[in-house]
């Protein structure tokens, strides 16, 4: 029998995070539950699913060592409606989880942890660290861009890229890209790709107000990203990355600055014209002082104009509307930069200074 006591939230939180990890549905029965590995004043969480796993450690009161799994769900419920500050799990040698808390008692089936996978032994060789405020905000400037299409499997994960001292997170479809850098310390070069799932999963547990730092690293198969108490571990996407600086264009004919909300707004409102069988790209005329959009489907038709800074000669470009306004929405600035070289060349996405995010989006060709 093994008993522990804890802070009711402190272990939910944990409990919540983990639980990520669990694979839904499973032929190893143990990895469709959490494992939960008690070492005296330690209580490890374990979530697995043999590509993906999240893992983390909380201080509880006890003498005793062992470990079980159990249900995530059932757990997860049974602990957050609970009233008391602190909880008492107990397992009896049965596998049957005593949950007291105050003045209520639940009980949980387990099972033993003996025929739960290892974890892989990883040999980690490049690292690197970076604040985890800055780590989310690449993160949600990239994931957008990242391919669905299991065609190419490498391009449904994202690109860290360790080059002269700067890390750039890359993620590309075929039909635009999305890049973002930061200086870096790091005395090597090196490069590997991360499932798209785990960038998210690890975006969702960064704090974005926290200046403490998340360590990254990786081997040749796998990547660990390690913050406040938790490790996020993933297998690496396999293959050769798309070539992305050969596709960056280093020169424009016309240079437009407007305000990301204004721009926002707009394509928000174009959306109601543009869903499931009426699809219609938006038309954006970039003249003089302002950019106009008109956008026409089956269910309707808009015209809309907003102010903005025209410098070189006016432009009719056609895009999707849902990819240009997931790079918009992903810009996270007041104002923001497009050049362009035609109608029918790849327009650039800019912050109003500098090159910290590089966003490519590919034209639709307009009707006349």
């Amino acid at each position: 029998m093994i008993q522990f006591t804890c802070n009711r939230q402190t272990f939910y939180i944990a409990i919540t995070h983990v639980a990520k990890g669990v694979s839904p549905k499973s032929t190893i029965p143990e990895l469709e539950r959490l494992k939960l590995c008690l070492n005296h004043e330690t209580l490890e969480l374990t979530g697995y699913d043999l590509e993906f796993g999240i893992q983390c450690c909380i201080e509880v009161e006890s003498t005793d060592d062992g470990s079980f799994v159990i249900s995530p769900r059932l757990l997860s419920e049974s602990v957050h409606r609970c009233s008391g500050e602190r909880i008492t799990i107990r397992v009896d040698d049965n596998y049957i989880v005593h949950i007291l808390c105050d003045e209520t008692q639940l009980q949980i089936s387990a099972m033993s942890a003996a025929e739960y996978p290892s974890l892989p032994e990883l040999s980690m060789e490049e690292g690197m660290q970076l604040e985890q405020s800055v780590l989310g905000s690449m993160i949600r400037q990239t994931h957008y861009a990242a391919s669905v299409s299991e065609t190419k499997p490498v391009l449904t994960g994202e690109l860290f890229e360790v080059t002269d001292q700067t890390l750039h997170v890359a993620a590309i479809d075929g039909y635009r890209l999305a890049v973002r850098q930061e200086p870096i310390s790091s005395p090597k070069d090196f490069w590997f790709v991360v499932p798209k799932r785990t960038l998210l999963e690890v975006a969702a547990m960064l704090q974005d107000d926290s200046n403490e730092l998340c360590t990254i690293s990786a081997d040749r198969r796998n990547v660990v990203f390690e913050f406040h108490g938790y490790v996020v571990f993933s297998r690496l996407l396999e293959g050769e990355f798309h070539h992305y600086q050969s596709s960056i264009p280093d020169t424009y004919e016309t240079q437009v600055v407007l305000d990301t909300h204004d721009l926002m707004h707009c394509l928000e409102r174009c959306s109601l014209f543009i869903s499931g069988k009426y699809n219609a790209p938006v038309r954006c005329t970039f003249d003089g002082n302002t950019m106009q959009i008109w956008c026409k489907s089956g269910i309707g038709e808009i015209k809309d104009k907003i102010p903005a800074k025209v410098d070189g000669p006016a432009v009719t470009i056609g895009f999707d509307n849902r990819f240009f306004l997931d790079a918009v929405r992903a810009a996270d600035c007041d104002q923001m930069r497009i050049q362009l070289s035609g109608g029918n060349r790849v327009a650039k996405i800019l912050p109003p200074e500098g090159e910290s995010f590089i966003f490519l989006l590919m034209p639709i060709q307009l009707r006349r």
